[in-house]
């Protein structure tokens, strides 16, 4: 199943200055996949390395030469790898994390040679490694699960796909379509966008292999806890990672997941989790400028959590197509948790593939208030605030109160009417203070949502 990550990788391959790529991302989402796709359409071969299954492996880079580690796996594959033409494919490098340090030497000594480097739960690598990390000599892609429109191009839905594409607010006809479009946004939430579970619904075209495959992911994960080490109680792993789901688009409170255990050590639950990429925190920020990043760090107290994929929160959550008669208790299911987890991990994964993924929100830390904007997004040197309705309609009363006080002209509405553009007067406590103009989008065309607000700026 082609992923869009695969345009990064060829711009790679063509770089002069190329240096080995690692992919980064939670187990399961298709790093590997993509790789082997990637090296079957555009090298001549594709050597692959799994360091799980052949733990002699990582002894043939310990020579800090290239051309040695090159002619031991040439011996040991009875295969030629030739610089320029042959993708060297290291899969599962988390098995031995000192294999990175010595990708410095093939940067400096072989850049000519295609490397790519892919594994699960690296960062618990990253941060407890004793080697000396190859710090400008290597670069990263993040990648995470399928998106919508990914999905879309899997299911052979190609014209509906050039259709979100070529949308302009201008295309009164494409309300036509609204209809077709919220079907296909049900039937993603409920299978997500982790590949197997993608590529078992459109091979059987049932909801309940798409189940299995759901379940499997998630008892992957649980069985990942032993790896993480002895600093967080396995049971509380598991205690935290299957009440995170019920907690998704709330602010996010310890006492919520137990009130009997301490929010030190449920903190350190969080911690690993998010580690392991099964969930992301997004941090609130005062949006008083950019990066929100900086502001964010000095507020992580503040914040809500997203699960990894909608259709694994839907499994995790007891749901499944054949329990819902009606399509809308899919969107208001946790009072739009559904809605706001789909449009969350798409605009967390909306950066470029090598940039860390990172996504904010703005919670005001007035005593007695509640006023909570679901996201931030930077656009250039703006921030948009974006909100997330599950119907139709929605009050936007906590948006209002965000506009106000920080002065800003533009916001993003996704709720599941048709497109439209509205000029708004802000109004907090009855009096008009502010306009701003509001981008009010579908659910399904979160894809599309920076091409739109720079068509409109």
């Amino acid at each position: 199943m082609y992923r869009f990550a695969m345009k990064f990788l060829q711009d790679w391959k063509e770089q002069p200055d190329r240096k080995p790529l690692v992919i980064r991302g939670a187990r399961q989402v298709g790093k590997s996949s993509l790789a082997r796709m990637f090296g079957d359409s555009y090298f001549d071969n594709i050597v692959e390395v799994n360091f799980e299954e052949d733990q002699k492996a990582a002894g043939y880079f310990r020579t800090h030469s290239p051309s040695k580690t090159i002619a031991l796996l040439e011996a040991d594959q009875s295969t030629n790898i030739k610089p320029g033409k042959t993708l060297l494919f290291l899969d599962e490098i988390q098995a031995a994390p000192e294999v990175l340090a010595s990708l410095r030497y093939f940067y400096e000594q072989m850049p000519q040679l295609h490397i790519i480097a892919a594994g699960s739960l690296l960062d618990f690598v990253l941060e407890d490694h004793t080697f000396s990390m190859p710090v400008g000599r290597i670069e990263y892609l993040h990648l995470g699960p399928m998106t919508f429109e990914e999905y879309l191009l899997a299911a052979g839905k190609e014209k509906r796909l050039d259709a979100l594409r070529n949308f302009v607010m201008s295309d009164e006809s494409f309300s036509l379509l609204h209809s077709v479009f919220m079907e296909d946004f049900r039937d993603y939430c409920i299978i997500g966008g982790m590949p197997a579970a993608v590529k078992a619904y459109i091979e059987s075209g049932s909801y309940l292999a798409t189940e299995r495959i759901q379940e499997g992911v998630l008892a992957t994960y649980r069985d990942d806890f032993r790896k993480y080490g002895k600093r967080v109680n396995h049971g509380r792993l598991q205690k935290v990672f299957s009440r995170i789901p019920l907690l998704v688009g709330q602010k996010f409170k310890y006492t919520n997941l137990d009130r009997q255990e301490q929010s030190r050590e449920l903190a350190k639950a969080i911690d690993m989790l998010e580690r392991a990429r099964t969930i992301r925190r997004i941090l609130h920020s005062d949006a008083n400028g950019i990066p929100l990043g900086a502001e964010a760090e000095a507020n992580d107290r503040y914040f809500k959590i997203l699960f990894l994929d909608v259709g694994l929160l839907c499994r995790s959550c007891g749901l499944s197509m054949t329990d819902i008669h009606n399509a809308s208790d899919i969107m208001l299911i946790n009072s739009g948790a559904v809605c706001e987890q789909f449009i969350g991990q798409h605009l967390l994964y909306a950066r470029r593939c090598y940039e860390e993924p990172q996504l904010h929100c703005w919670m005001r830390q007035k005593h007695n208030t509640s006023a909570e904007v679901d996201f931030l997004v930077q656009a250039g040197i703006n921030i948009v605030p974006v909100e997330v309705k599950a119907g139709k309609t929605g009050r936007l009363k906590s948006l209002h109160v965000f506009i106000t006080e920080n002065k800003r002209d533009f916001a993003i509405r996704f709720n599941a009417d048709i497109p439209s553009v509205l000029d708004v007067q802000t109004s907090v406590s009855g009096k008009p203070t502010h306009k701003f103009r509001l981008l009010s989008l579908p659910l399904y065309l979160v894809g599309q949502t920076q091409r739109l607000y720079h068509e409109m700026i």
